[in-house]
């Protein structure tokens, strides 16, 4: 029997997904694994474009740049490709049990513009790491800026072990029940993009703290 998309019905519009690796690096675990994300959305139904790190890189974040209205071309692309999707998939290595710094670098930049375009987002986060953890510290790491700025990060990531031994040679995850899960997950995610998208409940603003003051320095609702 046919594979049939499982969204994108002809009555909706489709769900448009943001899908990029954090890492510059060449022939990086996690930009394959971005590719896989990006086939499975295709594959169900939905629209995935595939950015570059490179596309979101920015010099260090120096709030007096800021000021004199001087925004990276890094942060408004980034910007612009978060406004123009309903979601967004990173794949993520770790570096020293975190995240790579010029991705947080590139988070602080793309939070200073307003409305805050993280806000309400929603993300799914991956790894692909040679480590046993499959760079699963970093995820968790990278869900505290995210969150802290509205993103409701979907619950179950996924981390990809002994990377450099997982992908078959033409780029699939070789272990049959990986990759099943993996596209469940995916799947999973999609599910909970369409019901934001296509049925909508009373959203709620976000505030840094409970209680905190309206102040243009603290101001972060979206």
């Amino acid at each position: 029997m046919e594979n049939k998309p499982i969204f994108n019905q002809p009555q909706q519009d489709p769900l448009r997904f943001l899908v990029f690796s954090a890492s510059l690096r060449k022939d990086s675990f996690n930009t394959r694994l971005a590719g896989l994300a990006a086939m499975a959305i295709e594959k169900n139904g939905g629209i995935a474009q595939v950015a570059s790190m490179n596309d979101f890189d920015c010099p260090s974040f120096n709030q007096d740049l800021e000021v004199e209205g001087i925004l990276p071309a890094g942060a408004e692309e980034f910007r612009k490709q978060l406004m123009t999707h309903d979601a967004f998939i990173i794949s993520s290595p770790e570096y020293n049990n975190s995240i790579p710094g010029f991705l947080k670098n590139s988070i602080d930049w793309v939070s200073r513009f307003r409305p805050q375009p993280f806000n309400e987002h929603n993300a799914l986060l991956m790894s692909a790491s040679p480590s046993m953890a499959g760079g699963n510290r970093a995820l968790w790491s990278l869900r505290i800026p995210l969150e802290h700025l509205g993103v409701r990060v979907f619950p179950n990531m996924f981390s990809l072990a002994m990377a450099h031994t997982a992908f078959t040679p033409d780029g699939n995850i070789a272990d049959a029940t990986l990759a099943k899960r993996f596209e469940e997950n995916i799947i999973a995610f999609m599910g909970v993009v369409e019901a934001v998208k296509h049925y909508p409940c009373i959203k709620e603003a976000w505030v840094e703290f409970l209680g905190e003051k309206p102040d243009l320095v603290t101001e972060h609702v979206g």
